[in-house]
């Protein structure tokens, strides 16, 4: 009988410790190191492109002229993995929009840099926040 009962409570501690594991598989605010919440670039600034990245994982930005919105993961090369991100399609004459095609970023200190398809760097932007905008 005790043997019985000694193996259900090992079965359920480790049944406890596989699912808490499996919700740290890349996803936004796991424990890999990489803090990516917040707000990069500058939202106040005219013309400006950001991002802003929630802990759970939503993505609002700007590219300079048209909005963001999407969604965002830690991807295996401990890479912020941009997803599902859709924009508005306003014509700004002048404006570059370097955050267009965004694909994957890298994070350094308190510096995202930003690729596009092909792993073509196509923005740097600075943390002026830890809180989403």
């Amino acid at each position: 009988m005790t043997k019985t009962r000694n193996a259900a409570a090992l079965t359920g501690v480790l049944m406890i410790i596989g699912l808490g594991l499996s919700g740290c598989a890349g996803e936004a605010g796991d424990d890999s190191g990489i803090d990516a919440v917040g707000t990069w670039g500058d939202p106040s600034a005219e013309n400006a492109a950001y991002l802003s990245l929630d802990a759970d994982g939503g993505l609002t930005g700007s590219d300079g002229c048209n909005r963001l919105t999407g969604s965002w993961k830690l991807n295996p090369a401990d890479q912020i993995q941009f997803e599902q991100v859709a924009s508005t399609r306003m014509a700004c004459e002048g404006v570059e929009t370097p955050l267009e095609g965004l694909d994957v970023a890298t994070i350094s200190g308190d510096t995202m840099t930003v690729f596009g398809e092909a792993d073509a760097q196509i923005a740097t932007l600075e943390r002026s926040s830890t809180e989403p905008q």
